[in-house]
C-alpha cells in the first residue's frame, strides 16, 4: 500500500474527540455526520472547520433519501450545500436509500425497490445533488433485514444500473455487503468482483451482531457498535487487489465506544488489509488465496 494515496480514518463522534484529538497523527482523516451541523450554532460549525484545517474531514449524509421516487427536498439539499461551502471537505456522501413517503419520516435508511424506476429517479436525485451542492456524492449501499419487495434487479444490477446512469464514484460499505450476502444467500466476494472497480473511492468498515428472525433463521444486523469482524478485513484486501484509484477507508463506530487503543487497532489492521490486497493487485503471479 501506498500510504500517501490510500488512506485510514475515523467517523468522528463528540464522544470519541477527546482520544480522536490525542491520536491525529495515527488518524488520516475524520468523516462528519453533515447533518448534525444543519441546524447547530455558528460555534460549532467554526470549531469544525477548525478541526478541518488540522485533519482532512469529509461529510456523511444521512437524511437525503436520494434512492427515492420522490425528489429530494430542496431545503435539506441546500442545508448540505452550506455545510459543503463552509467547510470545504475533501468529498460528500450519502446513502442509497429512501428515508420518508407521503410525508411520513420512516426513521431508519430503508431500501427502495430494486427496479429500473427507481434507478433513474436515483439519478435524478443525484443531478438535484449537483446542482445544489456543486458536486455528486459518493454513494453508498445499504444493508437491509429484507429483500425489498417488487424488485426484479439484484442488488449488484441495480446498483450498477445506478452507477452507469450517473457519473458518480461509490462509497462501498464492506459490511453492508457481508451482512446482505449472509441474509439473502450471496457470496460477498463476488457481489464486490460485479461492481466496476473503477468507480470505488470511498470504504466503510464497521461491525455488527447476530439477530433472530421472526422465523427462527439468523439474520446480520449492521448496528455499528461492535468491532470490525475478520470477514469485512478480508472483503477490505479484495477490494484493494480490483479497486485501480486511491482508497479512503472510514471505521464507523456509533455506540458501545471501546478503547481508543482498540479503535487504532482496527485502524491498523484495515491498513495492512490494503497492503495485502495492493500486493495481489501489482504482483498477482504471486499472490495465493
Amino acid at each position: 500500500m501506498d500510504s500517501l494515496t490510500d488512506r485510514v480514518g475515523l467517523g468522528w463522534r463528540p464522544d470519541l474527540a477527546a482520544g480522536i484529538l490525542e491520536h491525529l497523527d495515527d488518524i488520516d482523516l475524520l468523516e462528519v455526520i453533515a447533518d448534525d451541523f444543519f441546524a447547530a450554532p455558528h460555534s460549532q460549525v467554526r470549531a469544525l472547520k477548525t478541526l478541518a484545517a488540522q485533519v482532512p474531514v469529509v461529510l456523511h449524509g444521512i437524511s437525503l433519501g436520494l434512492a427515492s421516487s420522490a425528489p429530494a427536498e430542496t431545503r435539506r439539499l441546500d442545508q448540505m450545500a452550506r455545510l459543503v461551502d463552509q467547510v470545504r471537505p475533501e468529498f460528500w456522501s450519502e446513502h442509497l436509500a429512501f428515508v420518508r413517503a407521503g410525508g411520513i419520516e420512516i426513521g431508519h435508511l430503508a431500501a427502495p425497490p430494486r427496479n429500473r424506476s427507481t434507478v433513474d429517479a436515483t439519478a435524478a436525485n443525484l443531478d438535484r445533488a449537483e446542482a445544489a451542492v456543486g458536486a455528486k456524492p459518493l454513494v453508498e449501499n445499504i444493508a437491509t433485514l429484507i429483500d425489498p419487495p417488487a424488485s426484479p434487479l439484484s442488488e449488484s444490477e441495480w446498483l450498477n444500473g445506478i452507477l452507469a446512469a450517473s457519473p458518480c464514484a461509490l462509497l462501498l460499505d464492506l459490511h453492508n455487503v457481508l451482512a446482505n450476502g449472509f441474509n439473502h444467500g450471496y457470496d460477498p466476494f463476488e457481489f464486490i468482483r460485479q461492481i466496476p472497480p473503477e468507480r470505488i473511492a470511498g470504504i466503510h468498515i464497521a461491525g455488527g451482531k447476530f439477530v433472530s428472525a421472526p422465523d427462527g433463521s439468523q439474520r446480520l444486523l449492521d448496528d455499528h457498535l461492535h468491532d470490525v469482524p475478520d470477514p469485512v478485513f478480508d472483503l477490505l484486501e479484495e477490494t484493494a487487489a480490483r479497486a485501480p484509484a486511491p482508497l479512503t477507508v472510514i471505521l464507523e463506530r456509533d455506540g458501545d465506544y471501546p478503547s481508543m487503543d482498540s479503535l487504532l487497532a482496527q485502524i491498523g489492521e484495515a491498513r495492512r488489509a490494503l497492503a495485502k490486497g495492493r500486493a495481489r493487485r501489482y504482483h498477482p503471479v504471486e499472490a495465493v488465496r
